[in-house]
């Protein structure tokens, strides 16, 4: 699973570096990706649902620096990016459009969407940073879990173990 999930995240943190920069896809778009970006966020959020509900129920019965401090950027984080998909749908001029809807409120929702996405792009770069030991390990294991042999593997072990046999004559 966990080679799934860095597979997933991978591809959140690319559709987010290309959304995050409207100068190189055009605003219409960066409109469009950023519903896009809400999907692969959806799917992102799913597949760390069972830490998420570990690390609420823990913060108070067991709390560490890692894991509340971990709880408290992934808070932010969604803070932040629902700001910023909620502000940029409220000022898109192609996605709305396409739907026949107006929103008003440009002068408040155009600089809380900058001030979101700013912030957001931080949060994103602390956020890989953190867990920057977890990617590593992941790709030093070819995406597999700690612990978990894959038939592969189980058959190396297993010619290994004949051969120290063979080499002492067992």
């Amino acid at each position: 699973m966990d080679g799934k999930n860095l597979a997933v995240d991978a591809a959140a943190l690319a559709v987010y570096a290309v959304v995050a920069n409207p100068a190189v896809t055009g605003i219409a778009l960066h409109e469009w990706l950023g519903l896009g970006l809400f999907v692969v966020f959806v799917v992102h959020a799913a597949l760390h649902a069972d830490w998420v509900a570990d690390a609420l129920r823990t913060a108070f019965s067991r709390p560490t620096l890692a894991r509340t401090g971990n709880l408290v950027l992934d808070a932010l984080s969604l803070v932040a990016f629902m700001a910023c998909a909620v502000s940029g749908l409220l000022v898109s001029g192609d996605v709305l459009r396409a739907f026949g809807w107006y929103a008003e409120g440009y002068y408040f929702w155009d600089p809380l969407h900058a001030v979101s996405a700013k912030v957001l792009l931080a949060l994103v770069v602390v956020h890989v940073a953190l867990h920057v030991k977890w990617i590593v390990g992941i790709l030093g294991r070819g995406g597999r879990r700690r612990g978990k042999l894959d038939a592969a593997d189980a058959a190396d072990a297993a010619d290994a173990a004949d051969a120290a046999d063979a080499a002492e004559g067992r």
